[in-house]
């Protein structure tokens, strides 16, 4: 999940940022990437951009909005929203939806590959942030299948906006605090300590996760197979209305009949223009004839 309601430390110093120049950043960030920044944002992007516009040399924001305009390789666009988001998030959070995954998603994707004489789970994390949650699904995954988990090609794909999020994800190394909530038996068999008291996942985790850069406000998305799971979990929340719909309906077009998505408590879809059906809080399903 990537976060925009960090507030600046107390007594830090803001640069000026006009309204035109807030009006230029926000809908940069909005066509760009679908996120929805109200005026209740402005003080926080002051805050987290007035550092970058240091380092490159810069004399204000409007001369760091103009240097974002003007790079035609975009990739100072994406640093803009690497600034001004934080990923906040940790091992089994929303507990009931990886309880889901295992008791029902799962069997229901194996009982379909059967029937196609294949081997093939296809889930996608679509904003893994700093990679708990994938990292998750994948033991989550090798629990249900066990000594047979590599007869299996169900590896998980993973990606996010921010490559930051995706290097910390790489590195897959997460403090105690992170920790809290995941059961002991996972800790224990899926992660190695570090001499810091860090928790490290162990490189068979690892090698299951494929770590993308993608950008869900893409019009068309390049897979040519369609999944059985798509967790999208508290990403739509920064989104306006129409962009969820367009969205929603991107995944839709991309889940296997019978599949799922799943998204963050905090978030709903409006269940008489949805394409899936509704199954239970923030867990929707794909019609088998869909």
């Amino acid at each position: 999940m990537t976060n925009f309601n960090e507030q600046n430390p107390p007594g830090s110093s803001l640069m000026t940022l006009t309204d035109r120049e807030y009006c230029e950043i926000r809908d940069l960030v909005y066509d760009n990437f679908g996120i929805n920044l109200t005026d209740k944002k402005r003080s926080l992007i002051v805050g987290r951009l007035q550092k970058v516009v240091r380092t490159l040399g810069l004399n204000s924001i409007a001369e760091y909005v103009e240097h974002v305009k003007s790079d035609k390789s975009g990739q100072a666009l994406v640093e803009l929203v690497n600034r001004i988001s934080t990923n906040h998030t940790f091992f089994y959070r929303e507990a009931d939806h990886f309880d889901f995954f295992s008791q029902r998603t799962l069997p229901e994707a194996v009982a379909a590959c059967q029937k196609e004489n294949s081997k093939d789970i296809r889930v996608w994390c679509a904003g893994c942030s700093t990679g708990e949650e994938p990292y998750m699904l994948v033991m989550l995954m090798m629990e249900f299948f066990g000594s047979d988990y590599d007869k299996w090609d169900a590896g998980l794909l993973s990606t996010d906006i921010s490559m930051n999020a995706l290097r910390l994800a790489q590195v897959g190394t997460y403090s105690p605090e992170r920790m809290t909530n995941l059961p002991e038996v996972y800790k224990r068999k899926y992660f190695k300590q570090q001499l810091s008291g860090d928790w490290s996942v162990i490189d068979r985790v690892k090698k299951e996760l494929t770590l993308r850069q993608f950008n869900l406000m893409n019009k068309t998305f390049p897979f040519k197979k369609k999944f059985h799971a798509i967790f999208c979990r508290n990403v739509m929340i920064y989104f306006d209305r129409p962009t969820r719909m367009a969205l929603v309906e991107k995944f839709y077009e991309h889940t296997r009949p019978g599949g799922y998505l799943f998204i963050g408590h905090s978030e709903s879809l409006g269940r008489n223009e949805c394409p899936y059906d509704y199954i239970q809080p923030a867990v929707y399903r794909k019609k088998i004839d869909g």
